[in-house]
């Protein structure tokens, strides 16, 4: 079930474009769209734990890779847009986009380092890499969590509107906030 909800804003974009209700500009309202649910999905990821945590409910943690595949997976559809609507898929084009631009540089570099998360999220991977090993690899959503609203907040500085970059950055504060206290507190309970 939590699967076929995952693939509901796809299928949203998918009926809009095949009854013409992208606006003016249906590529770009692609690339942003995608762009927003990677986003969303990251910010879902990140609360699976603290809302497993203070609602105690465990059952919770096994659907956070699936979420975490599913905002790669979004990450990924709002490149290959921008690849493709804006950049014709031509690697020299967007290699040299990727240079000039900061907020394409660090988007870029958002989902190269989500790369490995994607590859490394099945069981045979935890066990190649030893569960403290993939547990620090998996630390690097919090890099891409920074990397992500710094992408949204230049992307939208050309527009003057910080508004929504806003809301991200302080939902995404708020459950790294939350993961920086629950670690003092196991520090300190260790001492």
């Amino acid at each position: 079930m939590l699967f076929a909800l995952c693939l509901l804003p796809l299928a949203w974009l998918v009926y809009r474009v095949l009854l013409d209700q992208l606006g003016a500009n249906p590529q770009e309202a692609l690339i942003r769209a995608t762009g927003d649910w990677a986003l969303r999905f990251l910010v879902i990821v990140l609360a699976v734990t603290p809302l497993r945590v203070i609602a105690g409910l465990p059952a919770l943690a096994r659907f956070r890779r699936m979420l975490g595949l599913f905002m790669y997976f979004y990450a990924l559809l709002h490149f290959l847009s921008y690849s493709g609507f804006d950049m014709g898929f031509e690697l020299a084009d967007i290699v040299a986009d990727i240079a000039k631009r900061p907020f394409i540089l660090v988007g870029s570099l958002a989902l190269l380092l989500l790369s490995p998360l994607a590859a490394t999220s099945f069981n045979a991977a935890i066990r190649a890499l030893g569960a403290k090993r993939w547990q620090r690899l998996h630390r690097l959503v919090y890099a891409v969590a920074g990397l992500a609203i710094l992408h949204f907040f230049w992307m939208r500085a050309g527009k003057n509107n910080f508004a929504e970059v806003a809301v991200y950055a302080a939902l995404l504060a708020l459950l790294l906030g939350w993961r920086l206290r629950q670690w003092q507190l196991r520090r300190r309970l260790q001492r």
